[in-house]
């Protein structure tokens, strides 16, 4: 089985937020001598604040302050000591006050994070499991990791997506005693709701279903004794309902809280939790502060602060309703998100904003989809109705400003959010400098043209797409059929700057996931063939590797021109509508490709690493055998020398059909036996054209059994009239291929007989590059860069490959 290199997830994070640190979008500084709550200061520059979740301000009252510093007068800076053996002196009347504003038993916890990490894997139990919303907060997702050792079944959702709830509760009801779903009451980046009647509905249907609200955004400035916007709704807590609040946001002080009506499950968590028995408790000034906003929160006062905020959340969106900003999710949230599309507009305008005089938040990846990178801006009672007025008037300005700066309109934005205006173009944006065509087959496309530029590698020659083509249209399965969209862009000199092509099938999102997760997926897919499958608009097609891009970099035109293609299948996106969009095959260390596509909203996600051969100037084997390293000659000498005279080796050009039928099913053996790299299965049809083609040839390895020689490999090889060789797929009979070292065998027939054809270069293609570099060839790490509706496949497939 191959081994191949995956993504890493978090790598893709890393990188995503280092470009924002360096554009000044992200790790910023607050400065000053003083903090209140209406202005920040960062850069030297005073400026309003946008960007607190202290949305009533409470962490400026006065009254939180004094009790703050009187518990740290009378009990010092922290209390050492674990719960588990004696509570600080103020806990008591702290955990009494939280309880009379919740009217539930309730625990207190250091933060949310901890509290989750102490809650989740006490109340699910083994037997029960897990569906995850995937915008739930990461701190929860975090908790929920742990229980896949006790081999407690985790499912993700996409957000707020009901029917696809109810799917996997059917899924794991016959299998499970509870099945818990976890959700935030209120989204932290679009400041929209989960929806919670709807959810209790379907547990009445459901009696195994229990519901999990983080409502840390929804507390205080929500709800009877500000108990939070989950509270709001529900009135009570259900004894199928666990709740968490926070005590620091805009409860002012710090800390977390978990509700539950259930009395044996709170003195389980209670007795042992994890964190509770093990970490510190609050600090005495967290605990003073905390209890004077619990005594706050249990007045009317608390009513009067949450009105005074809710006029100026009204305030803010009628000053927004006079504008055409992309609001995301209109709603009596404090949270709002204004969507700006690629990441270089949301750092452009950021960055304009503090010159203005303003701080709000950047949302990026993967708090949300690149291409959905926004500004989070939040209200609190701190701000005042003139400069939310001016906020909107800066806002209204610098976004087109923006725009401008980064080549982009507000129709592309509102795309990106799924906002279609209707507006549908049927040209992007161009200069007199560029011109564009686009065709739909290869023979529309100049041939001299496209095999000078393109066509140089791979099957990427004219007559190679041109026989892909044949292939894969007309066919039965939707996964084998392809529609075809060739992009040529030339300078008005018409000399060519780019060229390349996409393909638009259904791919299976763990393509590039590790093998793991793979196998995992085709047994599901057994009983749902195209489970975790979906649409994709990709560069090339999944049948070719290599440079699918040509771009003349040597001049100034070559982001212009890139630029142009970007927004010419933007356009293609909006009649396709597919899942996910793909930029490949890169090199990985070219930094200012990455930063350029990054910046334009692409996720840079690793591929399998490809290999090349081109040292032809051996005249034998022996000579051959010295363009090797040391250790491959050691190799050759043992793997590969010793088998050569058991084995028939025949190149053919064609074949009898019931040959091809045995190449068929070799084919399928190593598809099957190697989800490394996890596509469809091919259409037969892919071999019969092939078998018609002047430039296919098959490359058969056979080994005798008896009184017979039986085919036990074949390597099927493009040539490409430029020069190059291209075993594009393999097949082999496992039964031989230890035995026999059939892969090794067919590797080095293929450099004889690309070497006897007097080729420049083999292109080995993706997968195996630590066995291609054992026969000299030279192995290149590859990525792709992605575009993705939501970032529901990329954090699915993560989490089945954390199993």
């Amino acid at each position: 089985m191959a081994k191949i290199r995956h993504n890493n997830f978090l790598d893709t994070v890393v990188s995503v937020m280092s470009n924002a640190k360096e554009a000044g979008a992200l790790h910023l500084y607050a400065e000053g001598k003083e903090f209140n709550g209406r202005y920040i200061q960062v850069r030297g520059k005073k400026l309003f604040h946008f960007g607190t979740t202290g949305y009533l301000g409470l962490e400026q009252d006065s009254r939180l302050k004094e009790a703050a510093i009187d518990a740290i007068s009378r009990y010092g800076t922290q209390f050492p000591l674990s719960k588990s053996y004696i509570s600080h002196p103020l806990y008591a009347e702290l955990e009494s006050l939280v309880g009379d504003i919740y009217q539930h038993p309730i625990i207190i916890t250091k933060n949310s994070t901890l509290g989750h990490i102490a809650v989740i894997p006490s109340i699910v139990n083994d037997g029960d499991g897990v569906i995850l919303d995937h915008q739930v907060h990461w701190s929860v997702q975090n908790a929920v990791n742990p229980l896949k050792l006790r081999s407690v079944p985790v499912e993700m959702i996409r957000h707020s997506n009901l029917q696809m709830l109810e799917d996997k509760i059917k899924k794991l009801q016959s299998k499970c005693n509870k099945i818990w779903y976890m959700v935030d009451g209120i989204y932290s980046m679009y400041g929209d709701y989960a929806p919670i009647r709807e959810l209790m509905k379907l547990a009445e249907k459901y009696t195994q279903l229990h519901i999990y609200f983080d409502d840390v955004h929804g507390m205080s400035w929500k709800g009877r004794n500000g108990s939070g916007y989950v509270m709001s709704v529900l009135n009570e807590v259900p004894e199928n309902v666990i709740l968490f609040g926070t005590l620091s946001k805009t409860f002012g002080a710090s800390g977390a809280v978990m509700v539950c009506r259930d009395i044996k499950t709170h003195k389980k968590i209670r007795n042992f939790g994890g964190p509770l028995t093990f970490s510190a408790q609050l600090e005495p000034s967290s605990v003073g502060a905390a209890i004077a906003s619990a005594k706050i929160h249990l007045s009317d006062e608390i009513y009067s602060m949450q009105t005074e905020l809710q006029d100026r959340i009204s305030y803010f969106n009628a000053c927004l309703k006079e504008t055409t900003l992309p609001l995301i999710a209109i709603n009596d949230s404090p949270v709002f998100y204004i969507g700006t599309g690629m990441p270089e507009t949301g750092y452009n305008l950021v960055n304009r904003l503090i010159r203005e005089g303003f701080y709000v938040n950047t949302g990026i990846f993967p708090a949300v989809p690149v291409k959905n990178t926004g500004l989070r801006i939040t209200i609190s009672r701190h701000n005042q109705k003139q400069e939310i007025k001016a906020l909107v008037h800066a806002l209204e300005y610098h976004f087109l400003k923006s725009l401008e700066d980064t080549q982009t309109n507000l129709e592309r934005v509102n795309f990106a959010f799924g906002r279609d205006t209707g507006k549908l173009k049927t040209k992007s944006d161009k200069t007199d400098r560029l011109s564009l065509e686009i065709k739909r087959s290869i023979n529309e496309v100049d041939k001299q043209l496209w095999n000078k530029t393109v066509g140089t590698n791979s099957l990427l020659d004219w007559e190679g797409l041109s026989f892909i083509e044949r292939v894969f249209k007309q066919n039965e399965l939707p996964e084998h059929n392809y529609e075809f969209y060739y992009f040529m862009i030339k300078d008005a000199d018409d000399t060519p700057l780019l060229l390349t092509f996409f393909t638009y099938g259904l791919w299976k999102e763990d393509m590039l996931a590790p093998t793991s997760v793979s196998v995992r997926m085709e047994k599901e897919r057994i009983d749902d063939p195209y489970l975790h499958t979906s649409s994709c608009l990709s560069m090339g097609s999944f049948v070719t590797e290599g440079a699918h891009l040509y771009l003349e970099r040597s001049g100034n035109n070559w982001k212009e021109a890139l630029a142009l293609l970007i927004g010419e299948v933007e356009i293609l996106e909006k009649q396709l509508k597919p899942q996910t969009l793909i930029f490949r095959d890169f090199a990985t260390d070219d930094n200012e490709l990455n930063d350029y596509l990054h910046n334009k909203g692409f996720v840079k996600v690793a591929m399998p690493e490809s290999a090349v051969y081109d040292e032809f100037s051996w005249k034998d084997e022996t000579e051959y055998m010295q363009t090797l390293s040391s250790r491959s000659r050691k190799h050759f000498k043992k793997e590969i020398a010793p088998f050569i005279p058991l084995v028939k080796i025949e190149v053919s050009p064609q074949v009898a059909e019931e040959t091809l039928d045995i190449f068929y099913t070799l084919y399928l053996n190593v598809k099957q036996n190697n989800p490394s790299f996890n596509t469809f299965d091919y259409p037969k049809k892919l071999m019969q054209e092939m078998n018609v083609h002047k430039q296919w040839e098959f490359i058969c390895l056979q080994v005798k059994q008896a009184d017979h020689w039986k085919m036990a490999g074949v390597m099927f090889c493009y040539i490409n009239g430029n020069g190059v060789y291209v075993p594009n797929l393999i097949g082999m009979d496992y039964a031989y291929t230890k035995e026999y070292q059939v892969y090794r065998q067919l590797l080095y027939q293929t450099i004889l007989r690309a070497k006897a054809l007097n080729m420049n270069k083999i292109d080995f293609g993706l997968t195996a590059g630590f066995e291609k570099r054992k026969v000299g060839a030279r192995v290149l790490d590859k990525c792709a860069y992605i575009q993705t509706r939501d970032n529901f496949a990329l954090e699915a497939l993560d989490w089945l490959r954390q199993d």
